[in-house]
């Protein structure tokens, strides 16, 4: 990652057995962005553990000045 923003208004291709948290960890380097990406993703919400092959979007996200507390404790 490059800078201060996670310049990822990108593609993540799921592999076998990723899961929302893991996918977030892979693109954003911390598991609570997991929230972003089911809001840009509200299509796959319902899914748990996915398949190889599945197009996620992954939006910006400014991960320096992000609150450290997870969302439910903001």
């Amino acid at each position: 990652m490059a800078g201060t923003m996670a310049n990822y208004q990108d593609i993540y291709i799921t592999n076998t057995g990723d899961q929302w948290d893991l996918i977030a960890y892979n693109v954003y380097s911390k598991e609570k962005f997991m929230t972003e990406l089911l809001a840009a993703n509200p299509e796959y919400r319902d899914i748990v553990v996915f398949d190889a092959g599945v197009r996620i979007v992954c939006p910006d996200i400014d991960v320096e000045s992000a609150s450290p507390l997870p969302p439910w404790k903001s």
